[in-house]
């Protein structure tokens, strides 16, 4: 039920992107789904596609292991498309069977927001897939570093997230073995309505919540054993620093970035259409 799933997965190759510092992975990241809310035409969700791609080839990944990410949120997807499908009810009527209306306007909004929830999400993912939780705990801790003179634990905040990401594969992992071992009892899962669905879950999250606790006692009593405490005299094993390759994937976000607001705000008030010169009678 909760195999092969990709977020918080670390995925090791030595690529180019794997090398970045991670916080110009966060600080790109949050360029990039800026910018997917900042589009408006099918042109910026190309060029967003043809952007994730060159990411995904540069980092060497399977492209499957990006589109797991999907998968998990795959139910809310479809379920704002039927919505939007089917509840936006101005433009050009395209299907009409009584109280079911099909519009124009509908199935454009709907496709453009799965391509919006899509993107958004298989690019959040590369964050984790490409940067260590170790790595993302100390770029989030540095850039966090000015919320110090107004005395907010960034340290701590660094260290729960990075505590937080190292153990979502294994509350998958656990899952599953709770699934398994209560089918093996008899169990089912699969069949029933939403609600007997729902109830059959809760002899999975119980025992799912206690091993949780008993986790997380565990690993406090090995924290305090090894005297850690999240004081600024602590130093890092690694110092990050920039390099050229940093410079060279800010500017080719930055410019992606440019381009898509060009496209919004710009583009379409000097009269250039794009979406019309590719997709034509299409739209």
């Amino acid at each position: 039920m909760f195999k092969d799933v990709a977020f918080g997965q670390y995925y090791p190759t030595n690529s180019p992107v794997h090398r970045l510092d991670a916080r110009v992975k966060l600080l790109l990241t949050l360029l990039y789904v800026a910018a997917i809310f900042f589009i408006k035409s099918y042109f910026g969700f190309m060029l967003t596609t043809a952007v994730l791609i060159i990411i995904v080839a540069l980092a060497r990944l399977p492209i499957m292991s990006v589109l797991k990410s999907v998968r998990g949120v795959l139910f809310i997807v479809v379920f704002t498309a039927i919505i939007n499908l089917f509840f936006i009810k101005d433009g050009e009527v395209l299907v009409q069977s009584g109280s079911l209306i099909i519009t124009k306007n509908g199935v454009h909004t709907t496709i453009k927001l799965v391509l919006r929830l899509v993107l958004l999400i298989s690019g959040a993912s590369l964050l984790a897939l490409t940067t260590t939780p170790v790595q993302l705990a100390d770029g989030l801790e540095s850039l966090m570093s000015p919320l110090k003179l107004i005395k907010v634990p960034v340290r701590d905040i660094a260290m729960i997230m990075s505590i937080a990401l190292r153990f979502i594969p294994t509350l998958f992992e656990e899952t599953n073995k709770i699934i398994a071992a209560q089918k093996a009892r008899g169990a089912c899962f699969d069949t029933g309505n939403i609600f007997a669905r729902i109830k059959a879950m809760l002899p999975v999250l119980i025992p799912l919540f206690i091993n949780s606790f008993r986790r997380a006692d565990e690993l406090a009593f090995a924290m305090d054993a090894r005297c850690y405490n999240a004081t600024d005299k602590r130093t890092r094993f690694k110092k990050a620093k920039l390099g050229w390759g940093d410079l060279i994937a800010f500017v080719f976000i930055a410019g992606y970035f440019t381009v898509i607001l060009l496209d919004r705000y710009y583009f379409r008030t000097v009269g250039i259409d794009i979406d019309s010169m590719i997709f034509g009678e299409l739209l």
